[in-house]
């Protein structure tokens, strides 16, 4: 079958990269792809701006125009923002089988006001919270509740729209920022205020198959993958401000059976009862957020689609077919599928631009020492960097560099069975890996390197 991968980052690169594995698979149209989609096998980058026939159409028109001429069967989704406008939608109406969810249940990202009533409606163990869209009644629930808390913009915000205050100061300064500031737009207007958790972060990934009729049925399902973390913070031991993710691990060494069995009971299985409830069109993939509590794991956020940088430590740890998967969950059988994982470990640390999350650099080359990064046996996955491109139809970069184009450009994750032999291969591979200014942190996955409050 022939797949449409929408999107241009690492979690697209990953997932285009898993899914070529299969053998159910002959090509993926990467829509518009990156510099690392442009050399895998089966994989052909298409860029909507540079195809004579998407000209004047929107990015989801776009991407399902090229994925109908292509002849593409399934679609898999890979950001937040075209699944919030519809695109799942869109494709299922122009006859292409969608891993992402439509636009209605899309919404538990867009909206964390959305998210918290679905998380209060169905029981779902999470932080108590209120919501604001009066900037005055906000300051005055903050100073009453006092600090640390939690401030978050109601809509998407590029991973910018959340604010730790440990003092009152920083939150009353927050809410004037995320409210009535330029720092995300209109995504402020509404404002979530949270209590504070303690405790450390984790991921946790999965696969949903939730429509109407399959609830009828009792088919409809989520299944969780094995634990990852990201690390945020820029600089070593969790410190300097908040990016995209500086890398991640995967599985978590203190996630137990008992925090297992308490995320599936109090988080993932009202969830799903919450899906059912609300009738959505759910098939794709959900992110849960956790603080892991005292009293057990707590459910920061949802995210509609697979995390980034954890796809890059979660898939290559996957030991099943992904794109039958893929078609499981679109074709309701998901909860039939046989989920088998690698005993072992995956790292992968990210490798960033000089000045990131600040202004950066764009364009600088990229060499990496082919043989010795060979020898570790890592995967590179690229994020933001681009191959040389020709109009149109974009074939296998072959004989084209790799330059940067964004500030998070490239992880390198490795596989070991055990955590010393992943993180010692993880790092080993950066060292054969150069372009000007580039930076990454040297503890992913170490005591001390995950977030904690």
């Amino acid at each position: 079958m022939k797949i449409a991968v929408i999107g241009n980052g690492g979690r697209e690169h990953a997932i285009a990269w898993k899914l070529r594995e299969s053998n159910l698979v002959s090509e993926i149209i990467c829509i518009p792809g990156n510099g690392g989609t442009a050399y895998e096998e089966k994989c052909t980058n298409i860029d909507p701006s540079h195809c004579n026939y998407t000209e004047n159409l929107s990015f989801n028109e776009a991407a399902v125009k090229i994925a109908k001429e292509e002849g593409c069967t399934l679609a898999v989704v890979g950001p937040e923002n075209p699944l919030a406008e519809g695109l799942s939608d869109m494709l299922w109406e122009a006859g292409i089988n969608t891993v992402g969810p439509k636009k209605a249940a899309a919404q538990l990202e867009a909206s964390k006001d959305l998210a918290k009533e679905f998380m209060e409606k169905y029981g779902v163990a999470c932080a108590q919270s209120k919501t604001f869209t009066d900037r005055d009644q906000a300051i005055e629930y903050v100073k009453s509740k006092g600090a640390p808390i939690v401030l978050k913009a109601d809509g998407l915000a590029a991973g910018k729209g959340v604010v730790v205050a440990l003092t009152l100061d920083e939150a009353l300064s927050a809410v004037d920022e995320l409210m009535e500031g330029s720092l995300v737009g209109d995504a402020g207007k509404k404002l979530v205020v949270e209590d504070y958790l303690r405790g450390t972060e984790i991921s946790i990934l999965a696969a949903v198959s939730v429509t109407p009729e399959n609830a009828k049925s009792g088919k409809a399902c989520i299944v969780p993958f094995l634990s990852a973390r990201d690390h945020k913070r820029l600089l070593d031991g969790a410190k300097g401000p908040n990016t995209g993710g500086m890398g991640a691990i995967s599985p978590v060494e203190d996630v137990t059976p008992l925090i297992e069995s308490q995320f599936e009971k109090t988080i993932l299985e009202p969830t799903l009862k919450g899906l059912i409830q609300e009738g959505y069109d759910y098939r794709g993939f959900i992110f849960f957020g956790l603080m892991l509590t005292k009293d057990g794991p707590k459910c920061l956020e949802y995210n509609v689609r697979l995390g980034d940088p954890e796809t890059q430590a979660v898939l290559p740890l996957m030991d099943f077919d992904f794109a039958s998967m893929c078609t499981a969950i679109t074709d309701g059988s998901l909860k039939d599928f046989s989920v088998n994982w690698k005993k072992g470990y995956q790292v992968a640390p990210v490798i960033v631009s000089g000045g990131y999350p600040k202004a950066y650099k764009k364009g600088l080359p990229i060499s990496v020492n082919k043989e010795s990064f060979d020898a570790t046996g890592a995967k590179l996955f690229i994020a933001g960097a681009i191959a040389d491109r020709r109009a149109g139809r974009s074939l296998r970069a072959t004989d084209s560099k790799l330059v940067t184009s964004g500030g998070r450009v490239l992880a390198c994750s490795a596989y070991g069975d055990t955590f010393e032999k992943a993180w010692q291969a993880a790092y080993k591979a950066i060292e054969s890996i150069q372009f000007d200014d580039m930076f990454f942190r040297k503890d992913i996955g170490l005591p001390g390197a995950a977030e904690s409050n």
